[in-house]
């Protein structure tokens, strides 16, 4: 069971997620900056190669433009969060009236917080907020306000993250698409992210990797579908998710023209 409630200012919000029975895995692009709080339950969240596993209690800050991989555990008691979402609009006005300065940030796009009583106090409040019918915008819009400004004075880097208003610079492409190739999503998200136009990315991925990027993502997944099933021992059917295929159907298909031969045959034989 999912239920999801969410207050909405402009293009900010807060909301509550509450999953009960299954596991709740997905992919996402991170396009808004996220503050959230679990209330319950355990999310194991990937980002490139690295895995960050998030418990009931934990404050956590995600930057926007990222793509990530989740799976929420629902446990005994489901898994239950309250999120709020900045747009950029107000962090703009924020910027403006304090006179913060937007600089590149490098740093990982992943922050645990150490919660101080002010934050506490805050993201109780927000939690009020979700369970309304209604919300008076004026009241939200300067809840919101001041989140972010308590959120800044905790973190340096989540306050250079948070007033960073560049879109992502021209990056290492063959970096960045090693460590992002299982991420099922479009490939003007892979240009976005990586600082180029379309027509630049595929350009500039041709002379890198001397094939289309379509063929080498799919022979990338393949590759490590092929190594899991021979040497891991895993079954087709909880691999073809994560490394980047929509169902199991194309996976199927996509592994048997490569290697002659179904991913379930060959898994039986092992």
């Amino acid at each position: 069971m999912e239920s999801k409630k969410d207050q909405t200012l402009s293009e900010s919000k807060v909301m509550q997620n509450f999953y009960l029975g299954d596991n709740v895995e997905g992919e996402a692009f991170v396009s808004d900056h996220i503050f959230s709080y679990i209330i319950s339950g355990r999310h194991d969240v990937w980002i490139g190669h690295k895995k960050y596993t998030f418990t009931a209690g934990d404050y956590r800050f995600f930057r926007r433009n990222q793509l990530t991989k989740s799976i929420k555990h629902t446990e005994a008691d489901g898994f239950k969060s309250i999120a709020i979402h900045f747009d950029q609009n107000t962090l703009k006005e924020i910027s403006k009236e304090m006179g913060f300065k937007s600089e590149r940030f490098h740093g990982e796009g992943v922050k645990i917080i150490k919660a101080n009583s002010m934050l506490k106090k805050s993201i109780a409040l927000f939690s009020e907020y979700a369970q309304r019918k209604e919300v008076d915008s004026e009241a939200l819009r300067i809840k919101i306000k001041e989140l972010v400004l308590i959120l800044a004075d905790i973190d340096s880097e989540i306050k250079q993250m948070l007033f960073e208003f560049n879109e992502p610079g021209k990056l290492d492409l063959e970096g960045f698409m090693n460590g992002h190739y299982r991420y099922n999503v479009p490939l003007e998200k892979f240009a976005f992210l990586t600082g180029r136009s379309l027509s630049g990315f595929k350009r500039d991925f041709a002379k890198l990797f001397k094939v289309t990027p379509s063929r080498w993502l799919t022979k990338k997944r393949l590759s490590e579908a092929k190594y899991l099933i021979e040497n891991c021992k895993q079954r087709p059917s909880d691999i073809y998710l994560e490394i980047g295929f929509a169902n199991m159907s194309h996976f199927s298909y996509a592994y048997k023209k490569e290697f002659g031969m179904s991913p379930l045959h060959k898994n039986k034989n092992n």
